[in-house]
């Protein structure tokens, strides 16, 4: 395998879908339903052009060796508050479990980092599962503070 140093962070193509599919399928923490099964597929696809049509998503993967090893999302959100302040606000973090601790989520998190410093950009956003404490460490090692309380309804 090659350095992590050539790493390539690169927006997602729709080529990407399975291996993005098989990435958040082997979370067993996310909770989310992920599978590789054929039969979902069209809901990824869907999912894909969704994010793909809008003017303030971006979903990337980070390719090592011709192989997807990591994925994020970012959306970039204006909001009223702070004088229309811009925010970035990244989801849907992986990296395959085989590749963690190598560099490869932080040059994901940097990436999303300078992305929204670009965009202008007052605060970068994410929100982490509470019970992936290792993943709470990592973005805090980054320069992230936990700030808020985050709530959900599921629907």
């Amino acid at each position: 395998m090659a350095d992590v140093s050539e790493v390539l962070i690169r927006p997602a193509r729709r080529t990407d879908i399975p291996a993005i599919a098989a990435l958040f399928a082997a979370d067993a923490l996310g909770g989310h339903s992920d599978t590789t099964d054929a039969e979902a597929l069209p809901l990824y696809e869907k999912a894909f052009d969704t994010i793909a049509a809008s003017p303030n998503d971006e979903l990337y993967v980070a390719e090592l060796d011709g192989e997807v090893v990591g994925t994020f999302q970012t959306t970039l959100i204006v909001s009223m508050t702070g004088r229309g302040a811009a925010t970035l606000r990244i989801e849907a973090v992986q990296t395959r479990e085989d590749m963690r601790g190598r560099g490869i989520g932080a040059r994901m998190i940097k990436q999303a980092i300078a992305q929204g410093a670009a965009a202008g950009a007052r605060t970068i956003h994410l929100t982490s599962n509470l019970k992936r404490t290792d993943a709470h460490r990592f973005y805090m090692r980054l320069g992230f503070e936990q700030s808020h309380a985050g709530f959900k309804l599921k629907l």
